[in-house]
């Protein structure tokens, strides 16, 4: 097997990965009624580390296709800033929407691997550095997420969010605040774990698989 077949297989493997989790009940999205809080950004920024950028980019819109999907079968009260095609009486999705949903989940797929290359470069690959650098990678990719959504919600939605939440214009940024704090920790201190124990797991598989396709390529050769 070659290295781009390999990475093809794990890609498709974490596509699958995350579009099993966005449709089983309460595993990648929890409806919390007001938004839902999410756990489909772990693959996608342990995708991220393993595979890089592009690969991660890619299933960082793997993951907002599912959220536009979710969003607009199986509503909440903001399912209108991630989906043009939902609406709750006068307050609906447009075009907006389309960016709240996908620019911040292709960022998820693109940032962690540029902060743990990054980290590996600062500390000249020392090793066990992936014990900082996985934990960052994470943290950072789960970061990304809730305050681009949560920001871009406020810049681009801000009166409807006071509409269908029953509140002043004036007092909304607090309410995003207390959004990104409630769902926003967790989230991150999932991202930590999980990125952690798993990634530093499959970064090993990784590199055996790279030495042993290596070792019979220059078998064959000889």
């Amino acid at each position: 097997m070659s290295k781009k077949t390999y990475q093809m297989v794990l890609t498709a493997l974490f596509a699958a990965i995350i579009i099993i989790m966005a449709f089983v009940p309460f595993l990648g999205y929890i409806n919390l009624v007001v938004i839902k809080a999410t756990l489909i950004h772990v693959p996608v920024i342990i995708g991220s580390v393993i595979l890089g950028p592009k690969r991660g980019g890619f299933l960082g819109f793997i993951f907002g296709c599912t959220s536009l999907i979710n969003n607009t079968i199986n509503p909440s009260l903001l399912s209108f800033a991630f989906s043009p095609f939902y609406s709750m009486g006068d307050v609906g999705g447009n075009f907006f929407s389309v960016i709240i949903c996908f620019v911040p989940r292709i960022l998820v797929g693109i940032v962690p691997y540029f902060v743990y290359v990054g980290i590996k470069k600062l500390f000249h690959n020392k090793g066990g550095i992936d014990f900082l650098a996985l934990p960052l990678a994470g943290v950072l990719g789960a970061v990304t997420n809730t305050l681009l959504v949560m920001n871009l919600i406020y810049f681009f939605f801000k009166e409807q969010f006071a509409v269908v939440n029953n509140m002043a214009v004036a007092t909304v940024y607090k309410a995003i605040v207390g959004i990104i704090f409630a769902n926003g920790i967790p989230e991150a201190i999932v991202a930590v774990v999980l990125v952690t124990a798993v990634g530093k797991v499959l970064l090993k598989v990784q590199k055996r698989t790279e030495d042993s396709m290596a070792s019979l390529g220059s078998t064959k050769v000889m």
